[in-house]
């Protein structure tokens, strides 16, 4: 196999004082470890194995859930190069692997690709991905000789004061030649302060091999940070929130004021689009032209058409066509399309419903399971009753008709075209085209009736 990688998954950041392992501390609601998998790939790379330590159950768990990636266990903490060789599957049937920490959510694709050109261009057997920062202090700093090649990389505890001041550091990302990796793990001794086996040893110990080591600088210094404590996460969180958003201000979408808005990395949003305060948008959303989502709104992993208004709306899973106006207080559960027109007012809940063309659906109503035609308009107050405690059933309601206020549709019923509910009606059968239906108690009238008889007799 040409090119694999191993991703160190196995810290425990009691720093962090989480229950949960360092590399599943979230990153605008991802995972550090979603990152580098999503980054891994992107660049091409198929064949991952992610080495895993504290938490190991919670990372294999998470793990489960994108895909399939072979896991291997460090039942101790003995340095990088220590976790690496638990991975030997991986390095010992590739010809190229890579070496990627698991809590450095900001090592992109364009880098690792770029990375690989330049190791495979220079014949290197190892090349380390570097940057230069203006503070490099807790850094591994980068050793070059005359010629640029690299000698070796020294950790910061070991530094003498003139390597300290060097500014090209270690991002913690390698590129080895799989046999190369494999030669010189063996080889790491503990010859350092804290007794660890450092992965950045292999450097000295492949070029005393005769071999090649290089360093590739990336253009992007963020490539480097990590996070070991609850304030580190939040200086992530905070670049990555702002990075993002001058994204897509570069790419046309407006943002009058950016407080409390969060985008998720995986989010499109085409131009003229405005995003207002206090909105969350994360997952797979694809978001068209010209809209108006917020202020106040939650979507993920929707689909928006062009020139829609949201209004204080949550969405899951959900579409919307174009010209698609909603709110405020509407919420869109997962499986509820929108089709262009679709007007929806305040306090409104969609689950699994199909809303056809120009439907209007006005306020204070339920529609769950229920596939509903073009053109149809709910009064207020609206129910579909599609759960009897064991099953649910779905509603279909045709084209035109006209859904009375504080009516009750009983799944599994059928309204036809043209057909008119009654306002207050529990409609249990179904109701043919072109008909009006009035589903009433017959009313009675108590005369002289003392609502609080009781309380009056005191």
């Amino acid at each position: 196999m040409d090119t694999s990688a191993i991703i160190l998954a196995a810290g425990d950041g009691k720093r962090m004082k989480s229950s949960k392992p360092k590399v599943l501390m979230e990153v605008l609601s991802e995972p550090m470890l979603g990152w580098v998998l999503d980054s891994a790939e992107k660049a091409g790379i198929e064949n991952i194995g992610v080495v895993i330590g504290s938490g190991a159950e919670l990372v294999s768990d998470y793990l489960n859930k994108r895909g399939e990636y072979k896991t291997f266990l460090q039942t101790e903490r003995k340095g990088t190069a220590h976790a690496v060789m638990q991975a030997a599957e991986i390095y010992n049937n590739a010809e190229n692997v890579l070496v990627l920490c698991g809590d450095a959510p900001f090592m992109d694709a364009e880098t690792i690709s770029a990375a690989l050109a330049f190791h495979k261009a220079s014949g290197s057997s190892v090349t380390v991905i570097t940057a230069k920062i203006d503070n490099p202090t807790g850094y591994g700093r980068i050793v070059r000789g005359a010629d640029g090649e690299l000698l070796s990389i020294v950790e910061q505890k070991d530094c003498t004061p003139e390597q300290a001041q060097i500014k090209e550091i270690n991002s913690g990302a390698y590129w080895f030649k799989g046999k190369a990796l494999a030669e010189a793990l063996p080889k790491v001794t503990p010859l350092n302060a804290s007794g660890e086996l450092y992965l950045t040893d292999t450097v000295s110990i492949i070029r005393e091999m005769g071999c090649r080591a290089g360093a590739f600088t990336a253009e992007n210094p963020e490539i480097v940070l990590g996070a070991n404590s609850r304030k580190n996460l939040l200086d992530l969180n905070t670049r990555a929130r702002m990075n993002i958003i001058e994204k897509h201000l570069d790419n046309g979408v407006e943002f009058p004021c950016t407080d409390g808005i969060i985008i998720g990395k995986d989010v499109v949003i085409g131009q003229d689009t405005v995003i207002l305060p206090n909105t969350i948008i994360g997952g797979k959303t694809l978001i068209g032209k010209g809209c108006r989502i917020g202020p106040n709104s939650l979507i993920e992993n929707c689909t928006i058409g062009d020139n829609n208004q949201l209004n204080n709306v949550q969405a899951f899973d959900s579409v919307t066509e174009n010209n698609v106006k909603a709110g405020p207080f509407v919420q869109l559960r997962p499986n509820t399309h929108l089709h262009e027109g679709v007007k929806i007012g305040d306090f409104v809940e969609l689950k699994n419903a199909e809303i056809g063309i120009n439907t209007c659906v006005a306020h204070l109503t339920y529609l769950g399971d229920c596939t509903v035609g073009r053109g149809v308009n709910f009064g207020c107050g609206c129910v579909t009753a599609n759960y009897d405690g064991i099953n649910k059933y779905h509603i279909n309601v045709g084209d035109y008709a006209f859904i009375g206020c504080n009516t009750n549709l009983v799944a599994p019923v059928n309204v036809g075209e043209n057909a008119t509910t009654g306002a207050g009606s529990t409609i249990t059968r179904d109701v043919p085209p072109d008909s009006l239906v009035i589903e009433r108690a017959e009313t009675r009238v108590i005369e002289n009736w003392e609502k609080n008889k009781q309380h009056k007799k005191k």
